[in-house]
């Protein structure tokens, strides 16, 4: 009987034991998740790089105005932007768990990890100049990172991309694809694109997206440290070894719907809106200027002028600068050309928004080649940026329908014409037709570059004027701030106060210790 209780003692002492706890078994909610998938973090970083139309970095980029007060204006900023560092945690999150799920730090989150990570870097040093970056994204241990100088920002986000092509060529190589929550290339596509397949359409855009990157550059491209043309380079002739978009199918861009992401300017709003924002001069003078058949696509005559429908004198846009007052008492004399309604206003699903385009890369490579930097036929490349870009908005070599609002109409009430428009005669205008490798034609190629960028691709329309001066961009009261455009956004009311040691020894080696909206950053000097 003794031996038979000190057998149920132990036994209650080895149950007691195997159920003790730790405190934080007791805090932990089994109700709530303690992880994110990779793929639902993916998806909510997608989603952070279009910049969609209608917004301010239109106006910025002089392709429309706001001519009523109640909408807002023309003036450009006086103050600071948004830092993404925010969306940076949120891949860095989402790097940790495709780790952890896949036991490897080689997975395909990992890889488009590393080219959004470059992305957000870029864009955030195009706004201020310096930035933190290297010590970064290191939560706790490090809430006041020091700021990385513009030039080092660059060679580690260039480094980030030929690390992101390195990894989806490894991944490409296995067949053996997993990626869920990109919406880019697999559900756009109604599951036709297969994660493999998707892969390399990503790869493409990692690879021409850094020819953007390095055509930023375009001021330090002798600088040894960089090597701009060298990079350049690289992928201009070994597309082996470095993928890139190959036709407009590559490209990077966000297609919209009728119910959960509607285009910004669709029926709905076409009564609130309509006659409130018109056409920007840089824009549709540029096009009419070469009677290009793009401004009936995008436009409305404006019919006060006198002129037939289909007559390029109709298609007249704002001058940035004007007087807003002024601006609306010519609206409403038939002045000015209102945006295209039947294209912009007579459905919610629009046109697909440009994150990263092949008629940019044209552009981009014909560039490079007129600046010398590889060698090549920059005229071919011009032409394909510029066809492609007549693609976009459905122009062919022959008859094309043109369809505009009848005056006074509502919505739905249109007329349509035909309007003949030969590419040869087109393109062999003088304006138009590459002038060669000289100052003319880099100007001809930074403008059709330009066209192409409208109502897309962010603030990069903006950047290349900020870089090259093309094409003019047109000032005046307003634009604000004293008729001129400003270069840079000032860092956000955050940094100053968190961040306080860091951001002024930045300003200062900068900009001489003034956070001016007005200073030149490193790239353009």
């Amino acid at each position: 009987m003794k031996s038979f209780k000190i057998l149920v003692f132990a036994a209650i002492l080895l149950i007691a034991g195997g159920c003790k706890k730790k405190f934080e078994d007791y805090i932990v909610n089994p109700n709530q998740p303690t992880s994110v998938p990779p793929s639902l973090l993916l998806r909510g970083v997608l989603n952070s790089l279009p910049v969609y139309p209608d917004g301010d970095a239109e106006r910025w980029s002089q392709f429309t105005c706001r001519n009523y007060t109640y909408y807002g204006n023309n003036e450009y900023w006086s103050g600071s932007a948004d830092m993404d560092y925010g969306v940076l945690n949120n891949i860095v999150a989402m790097e940790a768990e495709a780790k952890k799920s896949s036991g490897s730090d080689v997975n395909p989150y990992a890889a488009l990890g590393k080219f959004l990570r470059a992305y957000f870097f870029v864009n955030m040093t195009l706004k201020f100049g310096d930035i933190p970056m290297t010590d970064a994204l290191k939560g706790l241990e490090n809430q006041k990172p020091k700021y990385d100088a513009q030039k080092q920002v660059f060679i580690q986000s260039l480094q980030l991309l030929e690390e992101a092509n390195t990894m989806l060529t490894t991944l490409i190589s296995k067949a053996d694809v997993s990626l869920q929550g990109d919406f880019y290339f697999q559900e756009r596509t109604n599951g036709a694109e297969t994660p493999l397949n998707a892969l390399k359409k990503w790869q493409k855009v990692v690879n021409t997206f850094k020819l953007r990157v390095l055509i930023h550059l375009s001021k330090k491209d002798t600088d040894p440290d960089l090597k701009v043309k060298q990079l350049f380079s690289d992928v201009v002739t070994n597309t082996t070894k470095y993928p890139v978009m190959t036709s407009a199918a590559d490209n990077l861009e966000f297609a919209y719907n009728a119910t959960t992401n509607q285009y910004p300017n669709n029926a709905a709003n076409f009564g609130f809106d309509a006659l409130r924002l018109n056409m920007a001069a840089t824009w549709l003078n540029t096009l009419s200027s070469m009677n290009d058949l793009r401004a009936m696509r995008v436009a409305e005559p404006a019919r006060g002028l006198g002129f037939a429908d289909t007559d390029f004198r109709s298609f007249i846009g704002a001058s940035s600068g004007e007087d807003l007052s002024n601006m609306a008492a010519k609206v409403q004399l038939g002045k000015y050309s209102l945006y295209n309604r039947k294209r912009y206003y007579n459905g919610f699903t629009g046109e697909n928004t440009f994150i990263v385009s092949y008629q940019e890369m044209c552009f981009n490579i014909a560039e490079a080649i007129n600046r010398g930097w590889v060698t090549g036929n920059a005229e071919t490349w011009y032409q394909t940026g510029l066809w492609a870009s007549m693609a976009f908005y459905g122009i062919v070599d022959g008859d094309n329908t043109v369809t505009f609002l009848k005056p006074n109409a509502l919505l739905g009430d249109y007329v349509n014409y035909t309007v003949n428009f030969n590419f040869n005669t087109f393109y062999n205008q003088a304006s138009v037709k590459y002038a060669g490798n000289n100052t003319t034609g880099l100007n001809q190629i930074l403008v059709q570059k330009y066209l192409s960028f409208a109502r897309n691709s962010g603030l990069e329309a903006y950047y290349q004027w900020r870089r090259t001066g093309q094409p003019v961009f047109l000032t005046g009261p307003g634009t604000g701030n004293s008729n001129v455009i400003p270069l840079r956004f000032q860092y956000p009311s955050s940094e100053r106060s968190t961040n306080t040691e860091n951001l002024t020894s930045s300003l200062q080696s900068q900009y001489a210790g003034n956070d001016n909206i007005n200073a030149k950053m490193w790239i353009l000097n």
